[in-house]
């Protein structure tokens, strides 16, 4: 039998992969054997460093992913430069941290573009060319505040409440289409959208108090979780909501 879990083959586009979460996953997908497209404002060098030395093939895609105007571009670049499309990772992602009375519309509109609106259209351009090609795997990057409220990130909680919502109705709408999407559920990561939490000696030690493995993951945990559901290994995983967090939601 060959392995379910191989990526041979396969192209997959990582958005946000210069760093943390994205890299890790660019990387574990890489390792699986899959060539990657990384798209995102900053160049990916590291990433592409870390693919090329697995000996597979990469593309940097410059794109700035607060607007949906570069995703039909991204799709293109990725299939004109890889020859495919047939793993879609919706990484990239911002927050903003305030409290709820003096939260700025634009912190909220900045994160919502992003977390939300591009990555619903960045599926939709990507499912357009799976639908016509025979299917693919779309896995999409939730939260901890997918299930819970969280505090002082309005707009994250909101966008990211929303990534477990649009993760369903995709499901129920191409399932039967060869499309699996799904969505990984990170806990508390070492990067730097956690900088400020890790810096902050008394919150840190709250939330390590309550994960059950007694640390902050790192991004390299998350390569699991994303080659199985890029993989054909989830073939019948649908609408899945998947925590990598040590343990936190079981406390």
């Amino acid at each position: 039998m060959s392995n379910p879990f191989s990526l041979e083959g396969k192209v997959a586009l990582v958005t946000g992969a210069n760093t943390g979460l994205g890299q890790g996953i660019a990387v574990a997908l890489a390792e699986a054997g899959a060539d990657i497209a990384a798209a995102g404002i900053q160049a990916p060098l590291e990433t592409e460093e870390k693919v090329r030395a697995l000996g597979r093939r990469f593309v940097s895609i410059e794109a700035n992913l607060s607007s949906v105007e570069p995703i039909e571009r991204v799709v293109r670049e990725t299939l004109d430069g890889l020859g495919g499309l047939h793993v879609l990772v919706n990484n990239a992602g911002l927050i903003r941290r305030a409290d709820a009375v003096d939260f700025t519309e634009k912190d909220w509109d900045d994160v919502m573009n992003v977390n939300i609106k591009g990555a619903f259209f960045m599926a939709q351009a990507a499912g357009r060319h799976m639908i016509a090609n025979g299917g693919g795997k779309i896995v999409n990057i939730a939260s901890m505040l997918s299930f819970q409220g969280g505090i002082r990130v309005p707009s994250y909680t909101a966008s990211k409440s929303g990534i477990a919502g649009i993760t369903r109705l995709l499901a129920n709408e191409w399932a039967n289409k060869g499309i699996n999407v799904n969505a990984i559920a990170p806990g508390y990561m070492a990067t730097d959208n956690t900088a400020q939490l890790r810096a902050d000696e008394a919150r840190s030690a709250a939330i390590l108090d309550r994960i059950p493995a007694g640390r902050w993951g790192d991004p390299s945990d998350l390569g699991g979780a994303a080659v199985f559901l890029a993989s054909r290994a989830s073939d019948y995983v649908n609408g899945a909501i998947l925590p990598v967090d040590g343990g936190w939601l079981a406390r």
